[in-house]
């Protein structure tokens, strides 16, 4: 692999050279669909900004399979940790059996701790609550412990009943012998990183509150500490540059950024009912897996939801749907997930200017009417094609 135009990571800065690597992977189903329509776009969008963008292809999932037989081949991985960014479609992930999700194993690879979803509704888009322009939330989602990081054991099998016999016998529980088993990790270290990134995006974004999401009156020791490590260490390290909700200024407009917590259940209601009191959520893996799509389906589903995945230097940004293989090849699925992701990319990489027109782009193309079929089923009109809804973004470009 060539050194000339790769990013690097310096003294906690990322370094990106006038014309820049990113390795683009693209994916399974739909994968090649949507990149048919994304990619000019953001080619297009860095070149009219002058943006040196370059790609590195490379192979994960069914493709990957078919040229080497592995689903994620070691030059796939390298050109990752050489390149430090990418973007990718969607990878196919078996359910039940057979190995675990891709995206997982790159997350994990690459140490990327952090699943950012930003949640912003576009005019124009249809959406089943009454006021999605409310909703302007930031999902922090830690990606390494919890589930993903889990172990689990069938139930009956040796495995489990050698565990819940020892629990049962040592530790006092009472855990019926024919239960299946699993474990979820939550570590003071990977909470605090992703609660730190969480904070000083908040800070940089000039925003009001971060709301740590846990289940801590149940599960005290693992999200209840989430809760606690969240609190003391925006004690610790931001000093008056945060404030808890107890002690914020309920008279006069705060300038310091609120931390507040909310237990999931609650926060599911509170983003329908209050969502204009919320703005940065951080939280472990499961929580945000559930509630980022929650949220998504408010702006009008996971075909206008962008995110990515975030590590010490860093980033793979990807579209946030499934490989909806019965759609494959059709030309109907709708693009923009990754064209946002790639937008947000734009930003990481230092280049708003391309990132915004991105996103004015998408924004104008859908507010003069080209939907395709998963929102223009949902306002009862003739859908666009995927192909088309990328030209009509290409064409509005600044």
């Amino acid at each position: 692999m060539t050194e000339t135009d790769r990013i690097t990571f310096e003294n906690g800065t990322l370094i990106v050279p006038p014309t820049a690597t990113v390795v683009k992977i693209i994916g399974d189903g739909v994968g090649p669909d949507i990149w048919r329509a994304a990619g000019p776009v953001l080619e297009e969008a860095a070149r009219i900004h002058g943006c040196g963008l370059k790609w590195h292809e490379a192979f994960a999932g069914e493709e990957a399979v078919k040229r080497n037989g592995s689903p994620l081949p070691t030059e796939t991985m390298e050109a990752l940790k050489h390149f430090r960014v990418g973007i990718k479609g969607p990878l196919g992930t078996p359910v039940g059996g057979g190995i675990r999700s891709l995206n997982v194993a790159i997350r994990q690879e690459l140490d990327l701790f952090a699943c950012v979803r930003p949640i912003k509704y576009i005019p124009g888009v249809p959406s089943p609550v009454k006021n999605p322009e409310l909703l302007d939330m930031i999902i922090f989602r830690e990606n390494t412990e919890d589930v993903y990081a889990g172990y689990e054991w069938p139930a009956k099998s040796a495995e489990a009943q050698k565990i819940i016999a020892y629990l049962n016998e040592e530790m006092g529980t009472e855990i019926s012998p024919e239960s299946a088993v699993g474990l979820k990790p939550i570590s003071q270290k990977a909470s605090e990183r992703l609660i730190k990134l969480a904070v000083d995006w908040a800070l940089k974004d000039n925003r009001p509150s971060l709301t740590l999401v846990h289940k801590g009156n149940i599960m005290k020791f693992t999200e209840g500490a989430f809760r606690q490590w969240g609190y003391e260490l925006a004690a610790r390290e931001y000093g008056q540059k945060t404030v808890p909700l107890a002690q914020a200024d309920k008279t006069a407009q705060e300038k310091r950024l609120i931390i507040k917590d909310c237990l999931a259940d609650n926060m599911f209601m509170q983003t329908l009912l209050r969502p204009g009191e919320y703005s940065v959520l951080a939280m472990p893996n499961l929580n945000g897996d559930y509630l980022s799509d929650a949220l998504a389906a408010q702006i009008g589903g996971l075909g206008v939801a962008p995110g990515c995945n975030l590590g010490f230097g860093r980033g793979v940004f990807e579209s946030t749907h499934g490989t909806a293989p019965k759609h494959a090849g059709q030309d109907e699925v709708n693009p923009s997930s990754l064209i946002l992701s790639g937008a947000m990319m734009f930003d990481y990489l230092g280049w708003p200017a391309a990132a915004q027109s991105v996103r004015q782009a998408v924004a104008r193309a859908i507010r003069e009417g080209f939907l395709t079929y998963d929102l223009a089923r949902q306002a009862d009109q003739k859908p666009v094609k995927c192909s088309a809804f990328g030209q009509a973004v290409l064409s509005r470009l600044k």
